[in-house]
């Protein structure tokens, strides 16, 4: 009968030599993605698409040392986050998607290189899951562009060197404008929120319905919703995507993953994954747009803990909806807009996810709200009281100036008499 050692320096020779191989086979597999990009893959984005998406491959392959040079040696001052997956830095690259134009002047011709800000995420190599999450991140958002979506510009496999670029997104994250906001940082007004909402809906919209086979997000939360110039919500961090269900499947079953809070109760249970998943994730981001409260938040009384639960009891009860929203706001918002709402964030969140509305639906009623613009108090300029039928200063201009500066008829009028 044979045996095998089971302690000393064999085994641990042995143990070593199949953790090698393990690393050799995940740096295989990386140093593949171009290949794996090039062929036919399983995922697809409808032609197209009508919010302008495109399913052409832009990752580019970058090296350590020009993302070196882009971060200052990734110096601390240029540190902008830290994370599971690892740091994120603001770099700057002249090699990638730079604004290049050749000018002829003359019988000289001169190159204008425009540097390009981008965030550069450098994978914590003592984490065994950042290789997993890195390869799909690659891998999706090679191949998954919107309007919504951050863009991956490019990353770099040298050695053991993990690191993703992606375009930078000068506003930070919608949890850095709604929870503990520094002293005179200004609060989100309702119009921004609704904004917000309905572009993070239409990025999760083309994730769902666009993608072929569908795309669940399963890690949807405001940290991971990210604004460029004018509060444009993007999409980031698809490391836990998953592929969605085909066919006669209704689910995908795998491990459970995820931030707790944001995880649909079934997901949690049992392990199975759907697209009612996300809708149920993104019910707990518009509360949290709606509220100005933390989807978990401890150091709150027991029963306030969690924002679901603690929302429930009011979604029925129509005169304590003004509980639920954000202090913030300072009763800046219309009441029927944030009803409406509120009723999309209680559908969204239902325990039931047949009960749960598709993205799509959702999509079109955050829409309508994020159309209907509000005007604050401090926004409502006192017009000088004018006679009746008497036309704006805009349009008295206008008729001055068909009138050869002689006023409007109405004008002239008054002036005879």
């Amino acid at each position: 009968m044979g045996w095998f050692p089971c302690s000393g320096d064999s085994f641990r020779k042995a143990k070593n030599k199949k953790k090698m191989k393990m690393q050799q086979k995940t740096l295989d597999r990386i140093n593949s993605i171009p290949d794996k990009l090039k062929m036919n893959s399983s995922l697809r984005v409808k032609e197209a698409s009508e919010d302008g998406a495109s399913d052409q491959i832009t990752a580019q392959t970058l090296t350590f040392r020009e993302l070196a040079a882009a971060t200052k040696n990734f110096r601390s001052e240029c540190l902008l986050g830290e994370g599971g997956f690892g740091r994120v830095y603001k770099g700057y690259l002249e090699s990638i998607n730079q604004v290049s134009r050749l000018l002829n002047i003359g019988m000289m011709q001169v190159i204008l290189c425009l540097l390009q800000d981008v965030a550069i995420k450098q994978l914590d190599r003592n984490g065994v899951q950042g290789n997993r999450e890195f390869l799909v991140e690659v891998l999706m958002l090679s191949l998954l562009h919107h309007p919504n979506l951050v863009n991956l510009i490019g990353y770099c496999a040298d050695g053991d060197q993990r690191l993703l670029v992606y375009e930078y997104m000068p506003l930070g994250s919608v949890e850095d404008h709604l929870h503990d906001l520094s002293p005179g940082k200004k609060p989100l007004d309702w119009n921004t929120r609704m904004k917000i909402a309905a572009g993070a809906a239409r990025g999760l919209e083309y994730l769902h319905d666009k993608a072929k086979p569908p795309v669940i997000y399963r890690d949807l939360k405001c940290s991971n919703i990210l604004l460029d110039r004018g509060y444009h919500p993007k999409l980031s961090d698809f490391g836990l995507a998953k592929l969605g269900p085909v066919g006669d499947n209704t689910h995908v079953s795998t491990r459970v993953m995820g931030t707790y809070g944001y995880c649909a109760p079934e997901y949690a249970k049992t392990g199975q994954l759907t697209l009612k998943s996300d809708v149920y994730s993104f019910g707990v981001v518009l509360l949290e747009i709606l509220s100005g409260r933390k989807a978990v938040d401890t150091s709150k009384a027991a029963a306030e803990q969690s924002l679901v639960a603690w929302a429930r009891p009011l979604f029925q009860d129509r005169t304590r909806h003004s509980l639920i929203a954000d202090p913030e706001l300072q009763g800046q918002y219309p009441p029927r807009g944030f009803y409406q709402a509120l009723a999309v964030a209680a559908m969204c969140v239902h325990e039931q996810p047949d009960m749960r509305p598709v993205i799509a639906d959702v999509v079109t009623a955050l829409a309508y709200l994020a159309s209907q613009k509000y005007e604050s108090d401090a926004e409502k300029v006192q017009s000088p009281c004018l006679d009746p039928g008497t036309p704006t200063r805009t349009k008295r201009d206008k008729e001055r100036k068909l009138n050869g500066g002689r006023g409007s008829e109405r004008e002239r009028t008054r002036k005879l008499k």
